[in-house]
């Protein structure tokens, strides 16, 4: 039997696409979007395919974002809207049943903008960011049971959050560095970064540290994946057009800024670029699996890529225009 045709994800909605996410293994694409719904996509050699895919009705505004969960707890999605709630959405068995509606988060005043899930030797741990500037963070139990800690973190807005690694910073050099903890950072539209961390003995969330740099609302935060090596990254964009690069050498060291200066990609002709400033708001950054190359999307078009030299300076090593 011919496979079905690829599809244009363009033409997937009906009105501007929001966010697109593989799964695990590459397999699914889900797409979320202005027209309130969640599209979920075979994906054979690189293409989606028409006709293959399932529409998720259930948002009443926009949907922001999508996030899959690691496949040990099954075929699960996450997505969260305008309409201020977060669904969770499951494939039911057989397969050719579809996806359901299996939970509905709806404790935000808000807008909910951003899902992350926690590395899965976590848990089954969901991490929402509102723009009534609180965070929410969802437990699910193996009885189906689930809880949810809500609390404030950004005074304004809560735009992004992103989770660390599971793997304890250090622990390839340093074996026996200790067990990964709960923690994720924060971006917030009162310009700052947070870091959060969870407490085993009083079972709540704290602030752990401020990233303070940016002079307007930071629209993404990313924390790099790690192999067991000392050093933590975290990636943060915003709309000051700048993106900085947080380091930490040591679990005890400060957090080090350092932003990227785009002045080297400005195209030839063009008015000199600011130093350390793109050319437009910068929405969304990205680490690949290895945790040593960053994709920076801008509001020009443009994405471009990111790696740190022998001598610790970040270069731009490819820029792509969409």
């Amino acid at each position: 039997m011919a496979p079905a045709d690829p599809v244009p994800i363009e033409t997937a909605h009906e009105d501007m696409i929001h966010d697109a996410q593989l799964d695990y293994y590459g397999k699914r694409l889900a797409t979320c979007s202005s027209d309130r719904t969640v599209k979920v996509f075979d994906v054979v050699e690189g293409e989606a395919q028409r006709g293959a895919g399932q529409t998720l009705k259930g948002h009443t505004g926009p949907v922001w974002q999508v996030a899959w969960a690691h496949p040990k707890y099954g075929h699960i999605l996450a997505s969260c809207s305008y309409d201020g709630k977060v669904l969770i959405w499951k494939e039911q068995q057989p397969a050719t049943a579809g996806w359901a509606k299996i939970k509905e988060h709806s404790l935000h005043a808000a807008s909910v903008n951003s899902v992350s899930w926690a590395p899965h030797e976590l848990g089954a741990i969901l991490a929402c960011a509102s723009s009534d500037g609180k965070v929410s963070v969802l437990s699910f139990k193996n009885d189906g049971q689930w809880g949810a800690d809500v609390f404030e973190a950004h005074a304004i807005g809560c735009n992004a959050v992103s989770w660390a690694p599971a793997t304890p910073p250090g622990s390839l050099v340093a074996p026996g560095a200790g067990g990964a903890s709960k923690r994720f950072a924060s971006a917030g539209c009162d310009n700052l970064v947070k870091i959060w961390a969870f407490s085993e003995d009083s079972q709540t969330w704290a602030e752990e540290d401020v990233l303070e740099g940016h002079t307007d609302w930071v629209r993404d935060v990313a924390w790099a994946p790690n192999i067991g090596l000392p050093r933590s990254y975290i990636a943060t964009a915003s709309q000051d057009k700048t993106v900085l690069i947080w380091t930490k050498d040591t679990p005890t060291a400060p957090w080090v800024k350092t932003a990227l200066d785009p002045t080297s990609i400005a195209p030839s002709g063009a008015p000199p670029a600011t130093p350390g400033k793109f050319p437009d708001v910068v929405w969304r950054v990205s680490w690949s699996l290895a945790g040593n190359i960053l994709a920076v999307s801008c509001g020009d078009g443009k994405v471009t890529l990111w790696k740190e030299n022998l001598k610790s300076v970040w270069e731009c090593v490819s820029d792509v225009t969409s």
